[in-house]
C-alpha cells in the first residue's frame, strides 16, 4: 500500500509528539532524583521544560495539518518510559544507566527531527520544518551536554559510592 508524503510527515509528527511525551515523564523523574549532581538534575530540569514545549509545537503542527497526536502511541511510549526508570530505580548504578539512556533518547530523538525536517520539506511544509528545526537544535544541545558530563558523573558517582554516600533516593 503506498502512502503519500503528507501521510507519511504526518505519522512522523504523531511519533515525535508521542516521543517527546515520553521524554517529559522521563525528564521530570529523573530531576527529581538527582540530588547529589547539581548540574544535571539543573540541565535535566531546564530540559524537561524544553521537551513539554516541543510536544507542544509538534501539537501545534498537526494541528495545523488538521490532525491530532495519537492517544494509543502517546500512552504506549509514555508506559515504557516508566518502565524504564521503575527499571533503573532499582540499579546501584542507576545515575549511571539513566545517563546512558539518556543520551541514547537525545540521539534519537536528533536522528527525528532530521528526518522529520527532509519530510516537512518535502511537503512545502516551512512552519513544520522550522519548528522541527527549533526541536532538533534543543536535543542538540543537550546531548552535547550530555557527551560532555558523561565523565564528570561517572567520577561523582564513583566516590560517592566509594565512600557510602551514594542512595537510592539521590541518583537518577
Amino acid at each position: 500500500m503506498a502512502y503519500s508524503q503528507r501521510e507519511i510527515l504526518i505519522t512522523g509528527l504523531k511519533n515525535a509528539y508521542a516521543l517527546e511525551a515520553h521524554a517529559a515523564d522521563v525528564t521530570q523523574n529523573q530531576a527529581s532524583r538527582l540530588g547529589d549532581y547539581p548540574e544535571l538534575q539543573r540541565r535535566v530540569q531546564q530540559h524537561h521544560e524544553e521537551t513539554l514545549r516541543q510536544r507542544d509545537r509538534l501539537g501545534e503542527c498537526l494541528s495545523q495539518l488538521g490532525e491530532s497526536p495519537s492517544i494509543l502511541k502517546d500512552t504506549v511510549l509514555r508506559l515504557v518510559g516508566n518502565m524504564q526508570t521503575m527499571f533503573h530505580a532499582t540499579a546501584d548504578d542507576e545515575v549511571l544507566k539513566g545517563t546512558f539512556a539518556s543520551v541514547s533518547l537525545e540521539h534519537y530523538e536528533i536522528a527525528s527531527y532530521k528526518s522529520l525536517i527532509a519530510m516537512a520539506e518535502a511537503c512545502n511544509e516551512r512552519s513544520v520544518a522550522e519548528v522541527c528545526r527549533q526541536n532538533l537544535r534543543e536535543e542538540e544541545a543537550m546531548a552535547q551536554f550530555l557527551d560532555g558530563t558523561i565523565e564528570q558523573v561517572t567520577r561523582t558517582y564513583l566516590a560517592n559510592a566509594s565512600s557510602g554516600r551514594e542512595s537510592q533516593s539521590s541518583v537518577m
